[in-house]
């Protein structure tokens, strides 16, 4: 992972854990349903938001060195795993 994108992934991770900790508190303090929703939302939509950045390093470096490198059977696997993991994030 290139580290520009290293230290963007850890600084929202960071973000969103304090976010999950205050999801915490909202359960312990019998907080309005629907603003737990509402911050369960904000979470997911935080977490997809680094998936997507991870996923794009992974396509910019090692799909691309893949493709590059004119190895076939290196470049089946990364097209496959980068479908599971797409298909696995569409559940």
């Amino acid at each position: 992972m290139r580290k520009d994108i290293k230290a963007s992934c850890q600084k929202r991770l960071s973000r969103i854990e304090g976010q999950v900790r205050g999801l915490a508190r909202m359960v312990e303090e019998d907080r309005y349903c629907i603003d737990i929703v509402t911050q369960i939302a904000a979470v997911r939509a935080a977490l997809r938001r680094v998936e997507e950045e991870v996923l794009r390093d992974h396509v910019a470096h090692c799909v691309e060195h893949a493709i590059s490198s004119g190895n076939k059977a290196d470049q089946r696997q990364k097209i496959t795993e980068l479908m599971e993991v797409i298909g696995r994030s569409d559940r």
